[in-house]
């Protein structure tokens, strides 16, 4: 049944499909009168919204510049002088070295007298001087006088003999010191009191003519 059904609706659809047999259905379609008020037209559709247009891109707005307040101008950078280097404080002065306190020594005794100066005609002998004539000299006629510079002591002797006066020749002089050497004097004094001195011995030495 259902295929019979089938059939004969596939059959009425491909009839439809017949221009004159839809026109002569249309024909003898029964007409209907509606005596309902008819219903009120629809609306029309409101209009379809327009597309939203892109919104410009609008730049930015800047973003506010905050005035900062001027900055102080810094001061020129000057480079600190070095400080002076301290000075070392002086050391303390070395204490003065305390002197040992010396006693003065006790002042030297006067100094004695200068030997006294015996007058020629005051020289008195106990033994008188007696020089050897040198033979050399006499050989070679070596002649002359020598003055001896004698010291006498308070007992006549002779302590010191020296040459006053040269005979020019060595061996002359020599035999009249060792001559005055062996001689004995007889103490000289003053005030009765025998007293040292120099005295000057002449001894002369003359060739036999």
């Amino acid at each position: 049944m259902l295929a019979i059904v089938a059939l004969h609706g596939l059959a009425g659809w491909g009839l439809l499909q017949v221009a004159p047999v839809r026109a002569a259905l249309a024909q003898a379609a029964p007409m209907m009168a509606n005596l309902l008020a008819p219903p009120a037209p629809e609306p029309p559709p409101p209009p379809a919204p327009e597309p939203p247009r892109p919104a410009s891109k609008k730049p930015p707005p800047p973003a506010p510049v905050i005035a900062a307040a001027p900055s102080p101008t810094p001061a020129p950078f000057v480079v600190p002088e070095a400080p002076p280097e301290p000075v070392p404080p002086a050391p303390p002065a070395p204490p003065e070295p305390v002197e040992p306190v010396v006693a003065a020594p006790p002042a030297p005794p006067a100094p004695p007298p200068p030997p006294k100066e015996i007058p020629p005609a005051a020289i008195q002998y106990l033994e008188p001087p007696s020089p050897s004539y040198p033979r050399l000299s006499r050989r070679l006629a070596e002649s002359g006088l020598v003055v001896v510079r004698v010291f006498v002591d308070v007992d006549g002797l002779p302590r010191t003999v020296q040459v006053a006066q040269s005979s020019g020749f060595v061996r002359l002089d020599e035999a009249a010191l060792e001559g005055v050497r062996r001689a004995r004097f007889k103490p000289y004094a003053e005030n009765g009191r025998p007293t040292a001195g120099w005295a000057r011995i002449p001894i002369p030495f003359e060739l036999e003519k």
